[in-house]
């Protein structure tokens, strides 16, 4: 029986193969985003407002203890707790896909409980990216004007560095979770092949995600703008889109069901993209 099952692991492919998308296929995604949210909207706003309640919590903490710059690479933080803090919103997702009933308990055991180890993995992952995020943060200082009174070019530049080395590691995560927690909740994968797959849905579809990834950043500016009020709304929302844009994109039906769980089961035959 062991022979057997290493054989049938060996015979999974390196990568699950992803659709072609549309450049506006996020849009799409969104409507069904918002259709959950208001099949289920006190589970999906609860979800919203523990977001918008850690991230208030992460800024006067910065506020008491820091300051600006400590508040700045707080919220940085948020690109890294984004994609984990929407398990729960997958798996509301699922639920409501099969005809049932969104059961608090039943997000959170598959949130917290059942993935826990391959999530693990992946928020090791992202704490690596993380820290030599950091430290690429601390050597951009050494282009801060030192002047009293920099001209206003100098500090263009220094911006101009700094964005720019956020910005790839902000790619990097992106492109490592933007499928691969859907994937993890949604088949019996390591957490290797999640994020391989990913990336390589995201390079395979580059228009598309970056209309995506556009989306979203203006949702948590949004959240970000209204003092974490708009928060309660938007990740609700976008936890949803992304579980459905994971469904269109990545076609993982050569990969095994959880024995257990929202996903152990098949969709019903009338939804579209069942794999």
């Amino acid at each position: 029986m062991a022979e057997q099952s290493t054989a049938a692991e060996d015979a999974l492919p390196f990568v699950a193969p992803c659709r072609r998308l549309q450049p506006l296929a996020a849009f799409g995604w969104l409507r069904k985003g918002l259709a959950d949210m208001r099949a289920a909207p006190a589970l999906s706003l609860s979800s919203g407002l523990f977001t918008a309640a850690v991230s208030l919590a992460m800024s006067l903490v910065a506020f008491r203890f820091g300051s600006y710059w400590l508040l700045l690479a707080a919220l940085s933080g948020f690109v890294f707790l984004g994609p984990v803090l929407c398990l729960g919103l997958y798996a509301i997702s699922a639920q409501l896909e099969r005809g049932e009933k969104p059961v608090f308990t039943a997000s959170l055991r598959e949130a917290g409980v059942r993935r826990l180890g391959t999530e693990m993995v992946f928020a090791l992952m992202l704490l690596v990216v993380f820290l030599v995020w950091a430290r690429a943060g601390s050597m951009v200082h050494v282009f801060f004007p030192m002047e009293a009174n920099p001209e206003f070019a100098d500090l263009a530049t220094y911006l101009a560095i700094g964005s720019a080395v956020g910005s790839v590691f902000a790619a990097i995560t992106f492109a490592t979770s933007a499928f691969s927690l859907p994937m993890l909740m949604h088949r019996d994968v390591d957490a290797v092949t999640a994020v391989v797959t990913s990336i390589n849905a995201v390079l395979r579809n580059k228009l598309a995600m970056l209309v995506w990834v556009s989306l979203i950043v203006a949702g948590v500016l949004i959240g970000f703008a209204t003092a974490f009020v708009g928060l309660i709304f938007t990740i609700p929302l976008i936890g949803h889109a992304t579980w459905h844009g994971y469904e269109e994109t990545i076609d993982a039906s050569a990969f095994p069901r959880h024995k257990e769980g929202v996903a152990a089961r098949p969709r019903p035959e009338n939804v579209e993209f069942d794999i």
